[in-house]
């Protein structure tokens, strides 16, 4: 069964699901934000994915397609499930077809772009001309929706529109909104290649396989342990996560490599500094302390505890320690993933509380600061080791 969300997309789900029409074949519908005039002798900055997203999913909502892209860092949102219609088509009334349903799947993705888009100074006159970061996990889910990987009416190379009734509804594949019959937008002016295919670009170099150590913990593939989880589930809260089939896991993989990679480029590295393993730099922009060995001090977390919720937001006493007991405490479903940044602060203490009555204490015995029993339990559950 094709997985109804894209795996690693953030999801915005929308509700207000409904089906689509079955009677016609599957397709994947291709858009572009097309957010601002621009020219190539009045280039203006891109819109940036945040803000689409942000655009999707309040005001523009009935407008809001199945897939936002981000064609520079890979970063997917996804606000409807594959089954569902969305809403980036018109569809009149007097339209033959329920354009936004006129398929087993009607797969709408919008990449963020507009032509002349200026990103980090670089101005992009085409979408093809863009990393395409993400294209091919793209492609491999809708394919396994059964959306055929051709296009009907040519692959778009410019903005002229072309629209056919009959091949709209008797051929499944790969539509530009120009294609669509009974609308009046003509992009995206072009789109990538499927990869493979006869005009593809020559294969990528394989994904870096060496590793490195960083602070006592190895990264790169073949890598095993819980700096690994850590990192990956980073990525995926950062919206890096577009590689991944599964996981993230305690094992490095390719995916984790090509997902880190995409994340080294959303900072500006380039060439081999963005080859996919992790350098203390970006490690420590990425999840704000450097991972250490599974060992923690019951005294240095107790001093977290005490100091971190009233200092600066985001203060770090003991940063990689206390990540490791709020990992744990992400792990017993008693603090969310994304505040697992090795700030010990007040969501960290309330999840903390929790788990010492979980233990069995009530009071002022729960305050949330660690003592030596808790962390104890904590970390036999969890696998690290408690020291005074």
């Amino acid at each position: 069964m094709p997985e109804l969300w894209l795996p690693g997309a953030e999801v915005h789900d929308l509700g207000d699901h409904a089906p689509t029409d079955h009677q016609y074949p599957p397709k994947a519908i291709a858009h572009i934000t097309w957010d601002r005039d621009a020219s190539a002798a009045a280039p203006q900055d891109w819109c940036t994915f945040d803000d689409l997203v942000t655009y999707f999913t309040t005001s523009g909502a009935g407008d809001a397609p199945h897939l936002v892209w981000d064609p520079f860092s890979g970063r997917t949102a996804q606000l409807f499930p594959a089954d569902s219609r969305s809403r980036s088509l018109l569809s009149p009334p007097g339209s033959p077809t329920r354009t936004n349903r006129a398929g087993r799947v009607v797969l709408q993705i919008e990449a963020v772009f507009f032509p002349y888009c200026r990103h980090r100074g670089t101005v992009y006159p085409r979408l093809v001309d863009t990393p395409c970061a993400g294209w091919g996990h793209l492609q491999a889910w809708t394919a396994s929706w059964g959306v055929p990987e051709t296009w009907p009416m040519g692959r778009p190379a410019d903005f002229r529109s072309r629209r056919d009734e009959q091949v709209w509804q008797t051929r499944g594949g790969w539509y530009a909104h120009a294609h669509v019959p009974d609308n009046d937008h003509t992009d995206p002016g072009s789109w990538p290649d499927f990869a493979g295919g006869p005009s593809s670009p020559p294969p990528a170099e394989p994904p870096s396989r060496h590793q490195v150590t960083v602070n006592g913990l190895r990264y790169g593939y073949g890598a095993h342990g819980y700096q690994v989880t850590v990192v990956g589930r980073a990525l995926v809260a950062h919206g890096f996560g577009g590689h991944y089939r599964s996981g993230p896991g305690p094992d490095w993989t390719d995916a984790d490599t090509l997902n880190y990679a995409d994340y080294q480029r959303s900072l500006g590295y380039s060439g081999p500094a963005a080859d996919g393993v992790p350098g203390p730099t970006s490690l420590l922009r990425l999840l704000g302390y450097l991972p250490g060995p599974r060992t923690v001090s019951v005294t240095h977390v107790a001093a977290a505890a005490a100091t971190d919720p009233g200092a600066e937001q985001g203060h770090r006493t003991y940063g990689a320690e206390v990540a490791i007991v709020e990992q744990a405490l992400a792990d017993e479903g008693l603090l969310e993933q994304r505040w697992v940044d090795g700030s010990f602060g007040s969501l960290t203490v309330t999840a903390y509380a929790a788990w010492q009555r979980r233990c069995g204490y009530a009071d002022a015995d729960a305050d949330g600061v660690p003592g030596h029993d808790s962390l104890q339990r904590l970390g036999a559950a969890h696998d690290f080791t408690v020291t005074g």
